[in-house]
């Protein structure tokens, strides 16, 4: 019941004893009774503190008037509080809300940046095949068709973007809600913003692409092929080199055999060791900041944040586990000398090939739904499909096939170790050309990599005593 606070002190008694028809003018506080004379004197004679009904209904009157004062001091507090939370978990949605709307229309803004790039080789194209001299629109096709290979290598890498992926923005509900009746004081958050991303198709065939599809099966002819030695860069590592990669934004990984991972910047200079513990053979860039390494010894595969220099995750594999390659959200890695294993992200066996092979399967590339493997001893490269099935074998003139590498035509680079060359072989491994040999300065070349989405990358000797940039072309 409320009870308003400008009631008159001295309460008029109007009800009246149903028993004796007197005014209830007392109060009996022992039976919790209003009561009239005569029931005073007849039932209540022996009770003590008899007082006056008004004085209980004053005194009443007064300590609810406190308690109704405590309770919505209590509901102020609470409705700011929640007031607090609501403003913050809407502050909170809306920065992550910009934050996403800033990246998708950055990303629409790159795509249609590479959508007129089309537009304009497209227009490009129909000039030089009609109002050119055929040497000239060999040269402009030739031209035009790079471009289109770095179009097609950018469309294809964002099957692993992040930021082709559907977000939808949800409110992961606190747990503490459900305690709110005694805990509401102390709640500091009504929720957790969280993006939800989903995989979705892309359509990455364009009317340009499939026009310039015979022309480029035409131009990339491993003949117009050359290899050019830019600079030597000394990086006095000094141990045996087992493996090397360009990561996406230009560094470069060398790692030892059987030992450290060198992190070096993109002009040769050596950063720092990654603190992964263990002796290292084969590596991989996964994301932009995630890379991982095989480890013989310990049959193992471990994922590397390179961000956090933390390892998060381990794969243990039953056999000695060497080469490794990424692609299409997979892991190739060459297992022993007879098995090259396909695993997801969290360490499952996708595919199991099982392959002949006279050395250990130290290099490897997994690209297409293929995998190009060096046989050093067997003097040979091979190439087999997901299901183990060979596609060719090339064992032309090799003498200590080791590292491998593929240009955006899909032709494989090899460094032939023992015979100082670097070697291409065409796609259908039926063709080879030799690109660079000792007498241009290459000594021992065991690495090579190309920088991302570049025809430019690094050769790693043995003895990983220098970086050999080259620059490859196709006139």
């Amino acid at each position: 019941m409320d009870i308003k606070s400008d009631k008159p002190s001295n309460l008029e008694i109007k009800m009246e004893c149903d028993k004796h028809k007197q005014p209830l003018s007392l109060y009996c506080p022992s039976h919790l009774m209003p009561s009239c004379d005569e029931c005073i004197s007849i039932s209540h004679s022996k009770c003590n503190e008899i007082t006056s009904l008004a004085s209980v209904v004053d005194k009443t009157k007064i300590e609810n008037s406190k308690e109704s004062k405590s309770i919505n001091e209590i509901r102020k507090e609470i409705n700011k509080h929640l007031d607090h939370l609501e403003e913050k978990l809407c502050q909170e949605t809306d920065i992550i809300w910009n934050q996403e709307r800033s990246k998708a229309t950055d990303f629409i803004s790159e795509i249609e940046g590479k959508r007129e790039n089309l537009k304009e080789m497209k227009e490009h194209l129909q000039t030089v095949t009609t109002n050119t001299s055929k040497l000239q629109s060999f040269l402009g096709v030739h031209k035009i068709e790079q471009q289109v290979h770095q179009c097609q290598r950018y469309i294809e890498d964002l099957e692993d973007d992040e930021r082709t992926k559907e977000v939808d923005i949800k409110m992961k509900r606190n747990g503490e809600m459900e305690n709110i009746l005694s805990k509401l004081v102390s709640l500091e958050s009504l929720g957790e913003v969280i993006v939800d991303k989903t995989e979705i198709n892309l359509n990455k065939e364009s009317s340009l692409r499939r026009k310039a599809q015979v022309k480029s099966q035409e131009q990339s002819n491993i003949n117009n092929m050359t290899m050019n030695i830019e600079t030597k860069i000394k990086i006095n590592i000094r141990k045996h080199i087992s493996d090397m990669i360009c990561l996406i934004d230009g560094r470069v990984i060398v790692v030892e055999m059987y030992g450290k991972v060198n992190l070096l910047s993109s002009d040769g200079k050596l950063q720092k060791q990654l603190s992964i513990p263990g002796d290292a053979w084969g590596v991989t860039q996964i994301n932009e900041d995630t890379i991982a390494i095989t480890y013989p010894e310990e049959l193992a595969i471990k994922i590397f944040n390179m961000e956090n220099e933390t390892v998060t995750k381990v794969f243990q594999i039953e056999k000695l586990c060497y080469g490794l390659s990424f692609s299409n959200n997979s892991l190739a890695v060459g297992l022993n000398n007879d098995e090259i294993r396909i695993i997801d992200l969290e360490g499952n066996t996708l595919k199991s090939i099982q392959v002949q092979s006279e050395s250990y399967l130290n290099h490897l590339v997994y690209c297409d739904k293929r995998v190009i493997y060096s046989d050093l001893t067997g003097k040979a490269v091979y190439c087999v499909d997901e299901s183990g099935k060979q596609i060719w074998q090339y064992k032309q003139d090799l003498t200590g096939p080791r590292g491998l590498c593929i240009d955006t035509y899909g032709n494989i680079i090899v460094t032939d170790y023992k015979s100082h060359r670097i070697i291409v072989i065409s796609k259908d491994g039926q063709d080879s050309k030799v690109l660079i040999s000792k007498e241009d300065g290459l000594e021992y070349p065991k690495c090579i990599c190309f920088k991302h989405n570049e025809s430019s990358g690094f050769i790693c000797d043995y003895n990983g005593t220098y970086l050999t940039k080259f620059n490859l072309s196709c006139e």
